[in-house]
């Protein structure tokens, strides 16, 4: 990402790296994300991909902050401690044995550790993210 596009208008560029010192903003609407390939046998069915950013990781590695992207398609998944809001796209995501979830735009989502899941992702979803591991 480009440091100048993190930073709000007339704010001093940030760096959103892990373990950043220093607090910072990011529009994650415009943040460039990485590739990051999921396991072939997730993949139930399309061809979805996902790419993501972590912003922010604990000196512990048990709490990691970032922006992750999933294009349309069906996959499986077993969660962590998760908090995420929805910044655009939409998914139906069915936690097994619980409730089926319909997320959007603006809507906050809490995943169990363990949850199994399966997500079909209806338009390109982004979200930004609090993970416990």
């Amino acid at each position: 990402m480009d440091q100048a596009s993190a930073a709000p208008a007339g704010s001093a560029p940030v760096d959103p790296s892990p373990l950043a010192p220093a607090s910072f903003a990011v529009r994650v609407p415009d943040a460039d994300l990485e590739p990051e390939p999921l396991d072939p046998e997730q993949i139930v069915s399309g061809a979805p991909e996902v790419t993501g950013k972590v912003l922010w990781e604990s000196a512990d590695g048990k709490q990691v902050r970032g922006i992750w992207q999933i294009t349309p398609g069906v996959v499986t998944d077993t969660e962590a401690d998760e908090l995420f809001v929805v910044v655009s796209g939409r998914a139906t995501v069915e936690v097994e044995g619980g409730d089926t979830l319909e997320i959007g735009p603006g809507d906050a989502c809490v995943l169990r550790e363990g949850d199994r899941t399966t997500w079909t992702v209806h338009e390109t979803l982004r979200k930004a993210y609090h993970i416990n591991l």
